[in-house]
């Protein structure tokens, strides 16, 4: 059951679409909702995150954290009522809020309407992540998190939210401190093609498929005793 919903969304077929070789793809949607309803994904990602941090030498539970969003467009599927504009990216669907460790590791999952401002769904994430990861004092962000959103993390939730800013004399791509981390994150999540658009009906289901595409790459690098994926190297052209 497991292969078959990961194997759904790294291709990003339907549910009917399964191949016949996987238990009936009825059966499978049940699994994955059951897995849904009680939170079980996040489990088992809970301690796919601690056996790699093990092996990084870290603490099972982090100290920090980055928080950051993506905006997807989302397919017909999903309804007026959950979906919205991103007026910044051009981008009519949802979006995704996510925390990671400092090892790029998932914490926690937010979906939203595109919509929705980033320090509106930024105070759900960091409540749900002080919540869920207690010993958390230090969170970096970027410039969509200033404002009230700073002081509320630090008066509420004793969260110190540092901003990490792009400079003004920058130009074109530039790796920027920390926040490369959860940029990183984002592009391991994106290589399911199940997320590369938004095809679900329901929020939490949104969010369920978050947590079974970061469990891909996790489990990946715990084969490889926690080594991240190996750089592609471009052969010359013959």
């Amino acid at each position: 059951m497991i292969d078959a919903v990961r194997y759904l969304v790294t291709e990003g077929v339907r549910w009917a679409g399964l191949p016949a070789d996987f238990p009936k793809w009825r059966a499978a949607y049940r699994f994955f909702r059951r897995w849904r309803d009680n939170d079980y994904t996040k489990e088992l990602y809970g301690r796919l995150r601690k056996m790699l941090r093990e092996l990084a030498g870290k603490k099972e539970e982090p100290t920090a954290a980055i928080i950051d969003s993506q905006s997807v467009k989302a397919d017909a599927t999903v309804g007026a009522a959950t979906r919205g504009y991103d007026a910044g990216k051009k981008i009519n669907g949802r979006k995704r809020h996510i925390a990671v460790d400092t090892l790029g590791l998932l914490l926690a999952v937010i979906v939203t309407a595109a919509s929705v401002k980033d320090n509106d769904a930024g105070r759900d994430l960091l409540e749900q992540l002080r919540a869920e990861h207690h010993r958390i004092t230090l969170v970096w962000a970027d410039g969509a998190y200033t404002g009230w959103l700073v002081t509320f993390a630090h008066a509420v939730l004793t969260l110190a939210l540092t901003v990490v800013k792009r400079s003004d004399d920058a130009k074109g791509f530039v790796v920027l401190p920390r926040r490369w981390v959860v940029e990183r994150s984002f592009s391991w999540l994106i290589r399911a093609r199940r997320l590369a658009r938004d095809y679900e009906t329901r929020i939490d289901s949104a969010e369920a498929m978050a947590w079974w595409a970061a469990s891909i790459p996790a489990t990946r690098r715990l084969a490889r005793s926690g080594r991240p994926a190996p750089r592609r190297v471009k052969r010359p052209a013959a």
